[in-house]
């Protein structure tokens, strides 16, 4: 019995990994969306005064996540296109990826920006805002969709890194030199000699006893017995 999976045991694992990477480059790209933290600032004008609640999100915090969403996605599609050893050398990458996505939505939620950093984030939403008297910065759970991303993409990086032999390849052409060949159809074969100018009522497949691969045997060349 062969050592290696079915194919279809070979596509389900490669549908696994992609829908790691993908539902983690989501939650990464989505924390991005959510707001992390908020203050209550002084404003004065514009329709309103007081002390009113301003909020960074994500984005504003931590930017650094929205390229490591693109790069969870952008790492689906080169899995398809390479195998082997480069497979394996993404797989590291990706978790690497990951990983620091963990550390960047862990860092925002677990070190938010200080009272006087938070209105400069926002921008012109508070700008000429003052932070009001006693007010504290609020954090909330968004990171956390961040550390779930993060974490999911580490999954795909393992799967890559580890189980490259059990994920689908491009096609024969990349096989290893004398990598076993597929048994050739002989009906297939009796056109492709068409196409090439040979007869095949003569010299071609139909004339011609299987071979060891299960293809035509050649036959002799022409002027000889």
């Amino acid at each position: 019995m062969p050592d290696t999976p079915a194919p279809a045991r070979r596509g389900r694992l490669f549908l696994l990994t992609a829908a790691l990477l993908l539902l983690g480059a989501l939650g990464l790209w989505g924390t991005t969306r959510l707001d992390w933290a908020s203050i209550q600032v002084e404003v004065a004008g514009h329709g309103a005064t007081g002390a009113v609640p301003v909020a960074a999100t994500g984005a504003q915090i931590a930017p650094a996540l929205l390229g490591l969403a693109a790069l969870a996605v952008a790492a689906v599609a080169a899995a398809i296109a390479v195998s082997g050893i480069v497979r394996r050398v993404l797989g590291g990458i990706v978790v690497l990826v990951g990983a620091y996505g963990v550390y960047a939505a862990l860092a925002g939620w677990l070190r938010p920006p200080g009272p006087s950093e938070l209105p400069v984030l926002v921008g012109s939403a508070a700008a000429g805002a003052t932070t009001a008297p006693g007010a504290t910065v609020t954090t909330t759970a968004a990171p956390l969709l961040g550390v779930l991303g993060g974490l999911l993409v580490v999954a795909g990086g393992v799967v890559l890194l580890v189980a490259d032999r059990r994920l689908p390849r491009m096609g024969a052409r990349y096989d290893a030199p004398g990598a076993p060949r597929r048994p050739a159809d002989p009906e297939r074969a009796a056109w492709d000699e068409l196409d090439s100018g040979v007869d095949p009522t003569t010299e071609g497949a139909f004339a011609r006893e299987p071979g060891p691969d299960g293809g035509p045997r050649p036959g002799p060349r022409e002027g000889t017995e």
